[in-house]
C-alpha cells in the first residue's frame, strides 16, 4: 500500500543519515487511491500525519520519535483545525513546530506536514 504513494511522487518519502530521519512532506493522500482525502483541511491533516506514521514504523520509529516539524497550510485560518488533528498524533514529547501558510501546494492540498526524527532513544531536552 505505501508504494503507492510512492508512485506518485519521484522523491524518497524519508532519507536517513546516522539515527536522524529527514521525512518529506506529506500531504493527505490515501495510499490505496493516490488521490487527496475528502473532507478539507481537517482530514487532509490526519491522512498526512497516517501516511508519517508508516514511515516511521518502516524506520523502527514512532510519534514520539519526532523532533521537529513544519506544517504548510493553504490557509492560515485552518490553523486551530489542523492544530486539533496534531495533537490527536503528538501527545507527548511534543516536537518543535513551525507553521506557515504557502501559495500552493501539490495536487490542490490545502495542508504538507513535514519532519525530523530521531531513531531510538530520545535524551528529552525541553524546555
Amino acid at each position: 500500500e505505501w508504494e503507492e504513494i510512492r508512485k506518485t511522487v519521484n522523491t524518497p518519502q524519508a532519507v536517513l543519515v546516522d539515527r536522524t530521519m529527514y521525512i518529506a512532506g506529506q500531504i493527505g493522500i490515501e495510499p490505496s487511491t493516490g488521490q487527496l482525502v475528502s473532507g478539507g483541511a481537517k482530514e487532509e491533516a490526519k491522512q498526512a500525519l497516517k501516511n508519517m506514521g508508516e514511515i516511521l514504523k518502516a524506520a523502527g520509529c514512532d510519534y514520539g520519535n519526532v523532533v521537529k516539524t513544519t506544517v504548510l497550510m493553504a490557509d492560515m485560518k485552518d490553523f486551530n483545525d489542523i492544530n486539533d488533528i496534531y495533537k490527536q498524533f503528538f501527545k507527548t514529547n511534543f516536537p518543535a513546530r513551525a507553521a506557515y501558510q504557502v501559495a500552493a501546494l501539490p495536487k490542490g492540498a490545502r495542508v504538507e506536514i513535514e519532519a525530523i526524527a530521531i531513531q531510538g532513544p530520545l535524551q528529552d531536552a525541553s524546555a
